[in-house]
C-alpha cells in the first residue's frame, strides 16, 4: 500500500479539524433550489421561528406543549440545515417522550446551539445582496 505524503496527511488533518458551520449552506441551497434571495428570506424566517419556539419551550406548562415546541424546533432546524440544533431537539424530545424530565441543562445546551445559529444568520444577513 502506498504511503501518504506528509502534505496529504497535513491537509487531511486540517480539513478534519475545521469546525462545521452552524447551518449547512449546501443543504439550504438545495432546499431553495439555488435561489439566493430565497435562502436569505428563509434564514430570516428561521431566526424569528427559533426565537419564538425557544421562548414557548421555556414557558411551556405541560409535557404536550414541551413536545410540540421541541418538534417544531427540530423540523424547522432540519429544513434549513441547522443540524446541531435539530439533533439536540431530537434527543431532548426522545427523552421527554420516554417519560424523562426536561432539564434546565438541556434547555441551556439548546439555547447555546441556537445562539450560534443566530449569530451565523446575522452575519450572513449582514452580507446579503440588496
Amino acid at each position: 500500500m502506498a504511503n501518504q505524503s506528509t502534505a496529504a496527511r497535513s491537509s487531511a488533518f486540517v480539513l478534519d479539524a475545521r469546525p462545521a458551520r452552524p447551518i449547512d449552506l449546501v443543504h439550504l441551497a438545495k432546499q431553495c433550489l439555488g435561489d439566493e434571495h430565497l435562502e436569505y428570506e428563509i434564514l430570516r424566517l428561521f431566526d424569528s421561528t427559533l426565537v419564538t419556539y425557544l421562548g414557548r419551550l421555556a414557558a411551556a406548562q405541560n409535557r404536550e406543549a414541551v413536545l410540540l415546541h421541541l418538534h417544531s424546533i427540530k423540523g424547522a432546524a432540519n429544513g434549513v440545515g441547522a443540524f446541531a440544533v435539530a439533533d439536540l431537539a431530537r434527543a431532548i424530545e426522545a427523552k421527554v417522550q420516554a417519560g424523562g424530565d426536561l432539564l434546565a441543562e438541556q434547555l441551556d445546551d439548546l439555547a447555546i446551539a441556537a445562539e450560534e445559529v443566530r449569530v451565523f444568520i446575522a452575519d450572513m444577513l449582514s452580507r446579503a445582496p440588496a
